[in-house]
């Protein structure tokens, strides 16, 4: 029974990764991460198969694993965390969450240019003496 629930799981976050592909609203990679975990706890062939897949090997092991996101994919990466942002502050139009969430944007903006800036490093082992 949970081995089912996994697999449907995935599925579902799967579908909703490959519509966020298209849809820049939908974050591809959050749903294509949680289709590996699922998929890893309930079936070896799937998790195998989604983790050799186009897919996967494009918004997860490039962009997040090996940091390769072009300048083109950052800028659609902020764009579409400004609008997820923003619409709360245009519905509700309260100004202190408005603040709160144009605070929590910015981190979100540093830290991930830290993170994507941030070189692999490779440990070296140093020469002994």
């Amino acid at each position: 029974m949970k081995k089912m629930l996994y697999i449907s799981l995935g599925c579902l976050t799967f579908g909703l990764g490959t519509i966020g592909i298209f849809l820049p609203i939908l974050p591809t990679a959050i749903f294509y991460i949680l289709t590996a975990f699922f998929w890893m706890r309930s079936s070896d062939y799937l998790y195998t198969k989604f983790i050799k897949s186009s897919y996967y090997q494009k918004y997860i092991q490039e962009s997040i694993v090996e940091k390769k996101i072009t300048p083109l994919g950052r800028v659609k990466l902020f764009t579409t965390l400004f609008v997820v942002f923003a619409i709360p502050c245009v519905i509700v139009r309260n100004p202190f969450m408005t603040i709160t969430l144009a605070i929590v944007f910015l981190l979100h903006l540093i830290g991930l240019n830290l993170y994507f800036n941030k070189k692999n490093a490779i440990p070296t082992k140093e020469p002994i003496e």
